[in-house]
């Protein structure tokens, strides 16, 4: 893969990505809003595995460094191997009487930027003859739970038809899908999982070394674990009127209404 650039990867499971990546001793360009916790992370992972790492501070809700971004997929110098289009956010809100600029936020870092940063990866990675894309999705886009599950549609289904065109370029696209995972999401979102049981959650470690071993074998849905597996099956065959109802209740949960 040589060089792999994260997105988000101050926190969640791009922090995750960052460090076993660096341990598999890949490069990394690493994208977050922060400077202070990409500076402190690099110097981590550059003490820890010995790897090179750079930062790139962006806001990737906004169109100017979303380009400063895709600019450094286009380089030829260290080109990079693998891009994981892991950032997103979520919104502890209805969309009818929820604030409309949050939304546009949440589109444009879930949606328009995997779609730009894609693109320029591709591009180059093609020109190349190879490299690989892993675009974050979540079982979330089988269901029917707001505008997240409306974005990680898109990416899911955005990913395999970059899947299909790439074909025989020796470029591969995987869109990870997970469920619950212990990161920092859920709290940054201010949304209360609490009614949730355990079992439900994934660990970040294994939810993280299956999306890059499926990267490997060039899996175009990789879904962590058995559970999630047999959830996202049911989800695919059951009727979608049962489908809503199952958003109608976890909007109610999240929601403090159930």
């Amino acid at each position: 893969m040589g060089t792999a650039l994260v997105t988000g990867a101050s926190a969640g499971l791009g922090l995750e990505f960052a460090w076993q990546l660096a341990t598999a001793r890949h490069d990394l360009v690493l994208v977050a809003r922060s400077e202070e916790r990409l500076t402190r992370l690099a110097g981590q992972l550059e003490a820890a595995a010995g790897v090179h790492v750079q930062t790139l501070v962006a806001d990737l809700t906004d169109a100017g460094d979303v380009e400063r971004v895709a600019d450094r997929l286009r380089q030829d110098q260290d080109p990079v191997g693998l891009l994981v289009n892991n950032a997103g956010l979520g919104l502890n809100q209805r969309f009818v009487t929820g604030d409309l600029a949050a939304e546009v936020k949440a589109l444009d870092l879930m949606v328009r930027t995997p779609l730009v940063l894609s693109h320029a990866a591709a591009g180059a990675m093609v020109a190349r003859g190879r490299g690989a894309i892993l675009n974050v999705a979540s079982v979330a886009a089988l269901l029917a739970s707001g505008t997240y599950s409306a974005h990680k549609a898109w990416v899911r289904s955005f990913t395999e038809g970059l899947a299909v065109e790439l074909k025989g370029t020796g470029v591969t696209a995987t869109a990870l899908c997970p469920g619950f995972v212990h990161t920092e999401f859920h709290e940054r979102g201010a949304i209360d999982v609490s009614a949730y049981p355990e079992v439900a959650w994934l660990n970040a470690d294994k939810v993280v070394a299956t999306a890059l071993a499926d990267v490997r074998h060039a899996v175009v849905i990789s879904t962590p674990s058995l559970r999630y597996r047999a959830v996202s099956a049911v989800a695919r065959l059951a009727p979608r009127s049962a489908v809503r109802a199952v958003g109608r209740y976890r909007k109610a949960i999240e929601q403090g209404e159930g």
